[in-house]
């Protein structure tokens, strides 16, 4: 009799672990597709695109390099002009990706001058 009920008790056992087993497999397989799908790369694209786009500090970034390239440009100009020595072109180019680093690496303090600039000079031919 013990023997019917222990082989009785293990074949619900058995049957409990498949259905857990078929449960687990289906939750793998979805888990599966949704990274084969995140994983395409028109997916991976769009994600990258949307973060960038949500970032707060898009604009800012994007103003700060600008100024920093316009200003490295600017200032290359003005070492080099129309000159061809080499030497010259070459302490332009150096000039300029100082210019540019350093501008571009901080645009708060750029802006907090401008700002002054703005505030103080040009105000004061206005009135």
């Amino acid at each position: 009799m013990e023997n019917r009920s222990a082989l009785a008790e293990l074949r619900i056992e058995i049957e409990l672990l498949e259905v857990q087993q078929a449960m687990e497999r289906e939750v793998l397989v979805e888990e599966l597709y949704q990274t084969y799908e995140s994983l395409k790369p028109v997916n991976l694209l769009k994600n990258s695109l949307s973060q960038v786009i949500s970032s707060p500090f898009l604009i800012d970034n994007i103003l700060g390099t600008a100024v920093g390239l316009a200003s490295g440009y600017l200032s290359k100009k003005i070492v080099v002009g129309a000159s061809g020595n080499i030497f010259r072109k070459l302490l332009g180019f150096i000039i300029q990706l100082g210019v540019t680093g350093s501008v571009s690496q901080q645009p708060d303090s750029i802006k907090s001058i401008g700002h002054y600039i703005y505030q103080h000079l040009l105000h004061k031919k206005e009135r």
